[in-house]
């Protein structure tokens, strides 16, 4: 899943308002921002394998510590801990369950290759993304879902917070589209090389929403 986990930080605005969009989406990403540094590393393991699922040609074959249930809880509890110090649990605990929606939502998507801890050989997965047209259908729906919430809960100061939040969506929605649709990447490298880019959608998301209220 990709728009997916964004459509829900979206809708997180209207849980907790007074976190940074820019935030949420970071908690919702937050094992996929750390994966491509573990697949460097060669401590996590991804094949181009075209076919493996009919929507994504990635095999996705070790991912314990970016993506185990028990890491993303750890992740979600480790990313919440400086609101909670704050005092600020509503914030902490909305921040920690991003983290975790991160997991669910792939639980969804994958096939079953979601491990439930980084020794367990037991891995689950729904496998949605052997229907192109049912990953695009409820991802697609999700992030119109989302940014609809957060759209009636916040208006614009300037342009930046219409022009600039409006750009982002659209590259979202083209960054999905040519994933789903475009070329495939020669190799576990050149995708992990590509991902490492993704915080700075945070901080474009940072931006706009500081041009809102």
């Amino acid at each position: 899943m990709f728009i997916g986990h964004f459509a829900v930080a979206f809708a997180a605005k209207r849980v907790e308002a007074s976190v940074s969009l820019g935030t949420y989406f970071a908690a919702a990403q937050f094992p996929d921002i750390l994966w491509p540094y573990f697949l460097l590393a060669g401590v996590e393991h991804v094949t181009i394998a075209p076919g493996d699922t009919a929507f994504t040609p990635l095999r996705f074959d070790s991912y314990p510590i970016s993506h185990s249930l028990l890491t993303v809880i750890a992740w979600g509890a480790l990313l919440g801990l400086r609101w909670w110090r704050k005092r600020r649990l509503r914030a902490a605990v909305t921040i920690a369950l991003l983290v975790v929606s991160h997991w669910v939502l792939d639980f969804v998507t994958h096939r079953p290759d979601m491990p439930l801890t980084p020794w367990s050989p037991v891995k689950l997965g729904l496998d949605l993304w052997n229907s192109v047209l049912g990953t695009l259908g409820i991802e697609s729906a999700m992030f119109v879902g989302g940014v609809w919430l957060y759209l009636s809960h916040t208006r614009a100061r300037d342009g930046v917070g219409r022009y600039g939040l409006a750009a982002l969506v659209a590259l979202l929605a083209v960054i999905y589209v040519a994933a789903a649709f475009g070329p495939v990447a020669p190799s576990a490298r050149a995708v992990a090389l590509s991902a490492i880019p993704m915080p700075l959608l945070a901080l474009w998301a940072a931006w706009a929403d500081r041009h809102r209220v």
